[in-house]
């Protein structure tokens, strides 16, 4: 009797284990199940929705009515020069300092900690934020582009290319930035830290990537920053997708760089992941 017990019992016990297993959440399904809890969380919190998207489009109406001028040697208005710009902090805005943000509050919350405790692959997390990110800055660019045409006279992407040329650069600024952003939470001690330390990195590069004014009226030591990070290769891209065929001539390059452009934000995207995932933390200093 007691055999024919443990014959059932070792039989058994393969299935049940195999049903537990299955009962786990795989990654696909965890992925989009915290994709759906970031996004309800973000679109709910009217207060972060509006910190987040609203600050380009200030900067784009402030800088719109002081630079009403045309670039100098054509009849272009400069305002579409610095909106093509604006569209990459955009991107920049709802990726980098934004994750830097909401990651840094959950790290101090102790939600990054107990998920990370949880039955939940690690990697769904990082991939329900990214997809936070992705979904915001499709928001905030049409925003941006919108008002851009309505009240400044941009033109939407002419052909094809100039249409193609605008998805890989938004998607690549936003996986790249995403990491770049993530991975920068390992320098910042706490959230009530968050603000101040991601604004000064947001708003130098906005002024040494040629964003507001032309690169060649940026002094070579500044632009070499510039050329370093993903937001000067935004705007170069975002550059060729709204302005008119001659201005490639006014780049330093003489190029808008495009295939350079494509090589330095998939560059990025690698290192930041890298970064991302040696220099994350998952406990906050509050957590035990």
């Amino acid at each position: 009797m007691s055999s024919e017990f443990t014959q059932v019992s070792m039989a058994t016990a393969p299935r049940a284990g195999a049903a537990t297993r299955k009962r786990l959440p795989g990654l696909v399904e965890a992925s989009l199940a915290r994709s759906r809890v970031e996004l309800l969380t973000f679109f709910r919190n009217w207060m972060s929705l509006i910190f987040n998207m609203a600050l380009p489009v200030l900067l784009m109406l402030v800088f719109g009515a002081v630079f009403n001028q045309k670039i100098p040697g054509t009849n272009v208005d400069y305002r579409l020069l610095f909106i093509s710009g604006m569209i990459g902090v955009g991107v920049m805005s709802t990726t980098f300092q934004s994750l830097a943000l909401s990651v840094t509050s959950d790290r101090d919350e102790g939600l990054i900690r107990r998920l990370a405790a949880s039955p939940m692959p690690r990697v769904a997390y990082f991939v329900g934020i990214t997809v936070k990110a992705l979904i915001t800055t499709v928001f905030e660019v049409i925003i941006l582009m919108v008002l851009g045409m309505v009240l400044y006279g941009l033109p939407m992407p002419s052909d094809a290319v100039r249409w193609l040329t605008l998805v890989w650069v938004v998607l690549l600024g936003v996986s790249s930035c995403s990491l770049l952003g993530i991975a920068y939470t390992a320098l910042i001690p706490n959230s009530r830290a968050a603000p101040g330390a991601t604004t000064p990195p947001f708003m130098i590069l906005q002024f040494v990537s040629g964003v507001f004014f032309p690169l060649s009226m940026i002094p070579a030591v500044l632009t070499s920053i510039g050329y370093a990070f993903p937001l000067l290769w935004m705007a170069k891209g975002l550059r060729f997708v709204f302005l008119p065929d001659f201005l490639e001539s006014a780049e330093p390059s003489g190029s808008w760089d495009l295939g350079l452009a494509a090589v330095i934000l998939i560059a990025w995207t690698v290192v930041g992941g890298i970064l991302a995932a040696f220099a994350f933390r998952w406990r906050g200093q509050r957590v035990k």
